[in-house]
């Protein structure tokens, strides 16, 4: 026969390890800030790089195929889709830069980066 204190342990432990996933580990496709930036193509700065669903190198990939985009529309240009990511931008400018957020997306990955454009 069991003893009380050996069952209560027991049930303890199974929800302990029933519990883990909802408190355990992240999420597979949490977000991840990257560094190392890599130069901006054209005069400005690439500032900031947020990736979930992929890498970093995938992320800074994405962040120069839009810069590509983009520009093939003038120094101002614009760009809404390329290679299936779809895209929104909101600039904040003045009369010799303006500053970015670029979000982009395609089959659940998100790519969340800023830049600084000098006119």
């Amino acid at each position: 026969m069991t003893k009380p204190r050996t069952r209560l342990l027991a049930a303890a432990a199974t929800c302990a390890v029933l519990a883990l996933p909802a408190f355990g580990a992240a999420p597979a496709s949490a977000a991840t800030t990257c560094s190392n930036l890599g130069a901006y193509p054209g005069q400005g700065y690439f500032t900031s790089l947020k990736v979930s669903g992929i890498s970093c190198a995938g992320g800074k990939d994405v962040m120069r195929g839009h810069y590509r985009c983009r520009i093939k529309n003038g120094i101002k240009g614009r760009c809404r889709s390329f290679n299936g990511w779809s895209c929104t931008e909101t600039r904040q400018a003045i009369s010799t830069e303006y500053n970015a957020r670029v979000i982009c997306k395609k089959s659940g990955r998100t790519v969340n980066y800023t830049y600084q454009q000098n006119l």
